[in-house]
């Protein structure tokens, strides 16, 4: 295997300066730009891609880590979306398989009719699954639901139901597209924010950005613009008309993550029934367990979403009737929240039965703004955001091969980030942490400490404690990496 490609910002900031008209510029460098901007690029669209803060530092490192058709939308009829995400699924196990791994989930069943009920629905979900399908949905007697979810509560279980999805790295799958896009000779630069969107004649003309890190400003041009900003796309139309009326409802999803002996072993529990009518995920996450999310309305955008002290309660209590040892708040080792940005332009439901199907505005005549959808069907959104373009003719037609393309996933560097994260969770072995640091830096655009804990490690969604010990490693690493003029450009 080649060695994996060095990503400098320097030379990809020159490429901005140039007096030019791109085919594409993405803003957002979440799961749905990212996934526009390797589409674009590998249409053969010249493309760039310009992200606020930090590759995935919003929604998309923030979810539950499943790549699933979504059981809860079945049981809500929408069948088309469910069909459509685990054709996605299939598509990801074979595309990046180093960060998307089947997942068996069990149901345990307590009441009455409740596992027939349950293997009737997930039957269908296998079904819609077809030739896709990971593995086949089964009953569980209630010795082998104790014996497949050690853990589990004992008293009163009359069995489960075992099914299959899959889980994946979320901020991680995210540095392979974006290491992809730039395979694909797209211009994907972290740390440069839009601030004012100029038109002309009712069009978008140009995009004037700033790099955050150096104050450097940019005047960018672009046939189609793709507003691919999750919770913050009303923010961003608002640049180009300050009264633009809200496409989006913000939905806040909180995880609280605790040690992994409550749940011990490798498959994960989905709680079917909630006091509220939600579904919740007990899942093993890298020798942890996590556990969420909940569905509740969030005032606005924000960049470090919190979960509140009535979520984190909730997520306790439901978990309580299905652990055989309770979860105390004193067992959360940290908790973790992210923002949904569902298309809802009436904003009048409640969250939980707004549709994840994600839709697409066109706007200023090439102001392509994409909002809602799901992590698993990140592929999709940008084949249909970059059809719609085609479609009113702001791009020429060609082929999306984005289904048969592998992600850019280097063994090396994922050997070297589990080593890094092992040691980072074992408060040993600081050299490990200090060689991922130069990689990541050489090949993911890291820049700062939390673009390393955060995103290129899993630190912080995992564990304040160690959060708080790997952090003076991090740091002294950049430092030294700046010192040695090896820091992707540091200003």
């Amino acid at each position: 295997m080649s060695a994996p490609a060095v990503i400098k910002r320097e030379p990809l900031l020159a490429q901005l300066r140039q007096t030019r008209v791109w085919d594409v510029i993405v803003i957002g460098g979440g799961a749905t730009g990212l996934g526009i901007a390797v589409d674009a690029a590998q249409r053969g669209f010249s493309t760039a891609l310009i992200e606020a803060r930090d590759f995935a530092s919003g929604t998309s490192s923030r979810s539950t880590k499943l790549i699933h058709g979504g059981v809860r939308y079945l049981a809500q009829g929408n069948v088309k979306l469910v069909r459509e995400a685990l054709s996605e699924r299939a598509l990801l196990l074979t595309n990046a398989p180093a960060l998307v791994k089947p997942l068996k989930l069990i149901v345990p069943c307590y009441r009455t009719l409740e596992r027939e009920f349950l293997r009737v629905g997930l039957g269908v979900y296998d079904a819609l699954a077809g030739s896709r399908g990971i593995g086949d949905t089964r009953w569980l007697s209630r010795a082998e639901t104790i014996a497949q979810l050690p853990g589990v509560r004992a008293h009163g279980l009359l069995g489960g139901v075992a099914y299959w999805d899959a889980q994946f790295n979320d901020a991680r799958l995210a540095i392979a597209l974006m290491r992809t896009a730039a395979r694909q000779s797209a211009v994907v630069v972290n740390y440069i924010e839009v601030d004012r969107i100029e038109l002309e004649a009712g069009t978008v003309s140009a995009l004037m950005a700033r790099d955050v890190k150096t104050g450097e400003r940019f005047r960018l041009c672009a046939k189609v613009v793709f507003n691919a900003t999750g919770v913050w796309a009303d923010d961003v139309r608002r640049h180009a008309h300050g009264a633009a009326p809200s496409l989006t409802t913000i939905s806040r999803g909180s995880h609280i993550v605790v040690p992994a002996s409550f749940m011990p072993g490798a498959s994960g529990m989905m709680i079917p029934r909630t006091t509220d009518g939600r579904v919740l995920f007990a899942i093993p996450w890298e020798h942890y367990l996590m556990v969420g999310t909940t569905d509740v309305a969030a005032p606005g955008p924000t960049w470090q979403p919190e979960a509140s002290a009535a979520e984190i309660e909730y997520i306790i209590d439901t978990a309580r009737d299905y652990l055989q040892s309770p979860i105390s708040r004193g067992d959360v080792l940290t908790t973790f929240a992210g923002l949904r940005p569902l298309f809802s332009p009436t904003a009048a439901k409640a969250t939980k039965t707004i549709s994840r199907e994600h839709a697409i505005v066109i706007e200023h005549g090439n102001l392509v703004t994409v909002v809602g959808g799901k992590w698993t069907t990140y592929r999709k959104m940008a084949l249909d955001a970059l059809d719609q373009a085609v479609k009113v003719g702001l791009l020429d037609a060609r082929p999306c091969r984005t289904a048969g393309l592998k992600l850019e996933v280097d063994d090396s560097i994922e050997t070297a980030c589990h080593e890094a994260e092992t040691a980072a969770f074992a408060g040993e072995g600081t050299d490990s942490i200090t060689e991922f640091v130069a990689l990541a830096i050489n090949h993911e655009q890291a820049h700062y400490a939390d673009d390393v804990i955060a995103r290129r490690l899993r630190v912080a969604s995992l564990s304040d404690y160690a959060v708080s010990r790997v952090r003076p490693i991090v740091s002294a690493a950049l430092e030294a990496a700046k010192k040695k003029g090896h820091s992707n450009e540091w200003p």
